[in-house]
């Protein structure tokens, strides 16, 4: 059934307040989710939320409501809000209703498929734990991805969450020959026109689908994006048994379009103003994120954290679905340590010696032991200075100050602006670099030879363009 199909069952509107309106059905109620249709072209579209009583139901507008007045009649279309599939869809921009915003002809020959769908049975999900490599190198050897999993960047505004992202299409397309789907969740128009002119450039769109629920655009636009491109990624991992990479940007404004859904629906809010129905509403997006026999659709979500406080409801429920967890930190962006991620505070459960080996391990251990240890000296540094540690002290900082430098990274995506060239590392060339530091191989190197560098080898060119 195509999104157009019309339903013989009609309805009247009560009352409109905002974007939530009321609509009375003689006949027979439409069920929850149903989509309807009102307005002189059927332009204003209505997704059903609560059926009220015998004859009424409220539905919240995923559409500007201008125009809309008591009396006026409602179609029930007969289907939920619908999404299009195939291959059709690759390379091009789309909004909620699955319309073309890329200025180009729509796609033919597409097939269209509910939103609304159940996560993949535990039968279906594979049990392999498998890494997921980025070519980052402070990701992949402290905080591997999963293939599958779910992975999120935490950060407030401006730290890198999307140039992060960005820099992940880039690098997955390149390296793994799955299909990238880009879902903006009430992010700004501006940065979805930035995007597909830079993925056009990097030659990765014949791969990649964008789909966008603007800032601009009403709450339940936004709330109900994330599920259409979920349903594209679906259809790569289930039909084409493709591997899909999902990124969201920004799965708080997710949360935050349910919210506000909830309040103009009356609902009571729950903690700090959230809706009481946030963890549901989370869970039925997150689920059907999975690992299966098919495919995996592998996610990595930015999640703005209000006011910097990780203890902020959205952040907490989104912590409790993700396999990784890779915390932005304002203070090593001041720092210029790019990509600005703290790597004390980031996680990920792929990170044990059955999973990445034994090697692996214990030199991420060593990394974040050494680092660790550097964070605890800073105070006295500051204080008393560096002459005043013991040797051994004075040892560790060196070596910390340098994995730190290592550990930043010259993105494809930021070249213009930083005059570095873009490089992706593999993991053992980082996990070696890492390791000839703690063995103290560059101790007599300056700190900055080792800064926006990719492989180790690297530091040496620098130092002899240096003399």
């Amino acid at each position: 059934m195509t999104q157009s199909s019309v339903h013989a069952n009609t309805g009247t509107i009560v009352s409109v307040h905002g974007s939530v309106v009321d609509i009375r059905f003689a006949d027979s109620l439409p069920p929850i989710t149903t989509l309807l249709r009102t307005g002189t072209t059927d332009e204003i579209a209505i997704e059903v939320l609560a059926q009220l009583d015998r004859h009424r139901v409220r539905g919240i507008a995923l559409t500007p409501t201008q125009g809309l007045a008591r009396g006026m009649v409602v179609k029930d279309t007969g289907a939920p809000l619908m999404a299009p599939v195939g291959n059709g869809i690759l390379s091009r921009m789309f909004d909620v209703f699955g319309r073309t915003i890329d200025r180009h002809p729509p796609p033919p020959d597409l097939e269209w498929r509910s939103i609304h769908q159940d996560p993949p049975p535990l039968a279906r999900r594979s049990t392999r734990s498998e890494i997921f490599a980025t070519g980052i190198k402070i990701i992949d050897v402290l905080m591997p991805l999963e293939r599958g999993g779910k992975a999120g960047l935490f950060g407030g505004a401006g730290v890198g969450k999307t140039v992060l992202l960005t820099e992940m299409i880039h690098n997955m397309v390149g390296q793994h020959q799955g299909v990238s789907i880009f879902c903006g969740i009430g992010e700004r128009c501006r940065e979805g026109e930035e995007l597909y002119r830079d993925m056009r450039a990097a030659g990765v769109l014949p791969d990649m689908v964008m789909v966008f629920g603007q800032m601009n655009e009403p709450p339940g636009s936004r709330f109900r994006i994330g599920h259409v491109a979920l349903t594209m990624a679906e259809y790569f991992r289930d039909d084409a048994h493709r591997d899909v990479l999902l990124l969201i940007d920004n799965i708080f404004r997710f949360i935050q379009a349910g919210s506000e859904v909830s309040g103009l629906m009356g609902r009571m809010p729950s903690r700090l103003g959230y809706q009481p129905t946030m963890g549901t509403e989370l869970s039925t997006l997150e689920e059907r994120i999975a690992n299966t026999d098919k495919g995996a659709i592998t996610s990595i979500q930015a999640v703005y954290v209000p006011a910097d406080d990780f203890t902020d409801p959205a952040a907490v429920h989104t912590f409790s679905h993700l396999s990784a967890s890779i915390v932005l930190s304002r203070k090593r962006a001041s720092e210029g340590l790019y990509p600005a991620i703290d790597p004390l505070q980031s996680r990920s459960r792929m990170a044990a010696p059955g999973i990445i080996g034994d090697r692996h391990y214990h030199l991420a251990q060593e990394i974040r032991r050494t680092l660790a240890q550097y964070a605890e000296l800073k105070d006295i540094i500051a204080m008393l200075g560096l002459d005043q540690l013991a040797p051994a002290d004075r040892a560790t900082v060196a070596r910390a100050r340098r994995l730190e430098r290592f550990l930043t990274q010259p993105f494809y995506t930021t070249e213009q602006f930083t005059g570095h060239v873009g490089r992706v590392v593999s993991l053992d060339d980082a996990l070696d670099g890492c390791e000839r530091i703690l063995g103290d191989e560059f101790k007599d190197y300056p700190e900055s030879a080792l800064y926006m560098i990719g492989r180790i080898e690297e530091a040496d060119s620098k130092v002899q363009a240096a003399r």
